[in-house]
């Protein structure tokens, strides 16, 4: 089966750390760029269907503990992203898809490509 392309936008209409919620097939595609790198997964959280690439795209949250082993405070790894469903903040990392709590469960990734100034899903 051949792979349908997709227009998703110019390439300069889609800047680092933002997302573009695209229609396709059906369906919709959530389209991020971080870092310079594209990624596409289905706007549709595990949890209760809710529309997980409408929520924050994020840091991870860390808890720093002491010596001891006890807690001292949060910080954010800008390492690892994370999109949170703005239903009831499921979080999925964002390289993967897969969600942060049970790694087995995952976002619906789309293959996604950049060429002469234009994203396209192939769908």
């Amino acid at each position: 089966m051949t792979k349908q392309e997709v227009f998703v936008s110019e390439s300069a209409h889609l800047g680092d750390g933002e997302r573009k919620i695209v229609p396709v097939n059906g369906t919709e595609v959530g389209v991020y760029r971080v870092d310079g790198k594209l990624y596409a997964y289905e706007n549709l959280c595990h949890h209760q269907g809710g529309p997980a690439c409408e929520g924050l795209l994020m840091p991870k949250v860390e808890q720093v503990l002491g010596a001891d082993k006890t807690f001292e405070r949060r910080r954010f790894n800008y390492d690892e992203w994370h999109i949170v469903c703005p239903w009831h903040a499921w979080e999925y990392d964002l390289k993967t898809g897969e969600y942060v709590v049970n790694r087995r469960i995952r976002l619906r990734k789309f293959a996604v490509v950049e060429r002469d100034g234009k994203i396209f899903l192939l769908a």
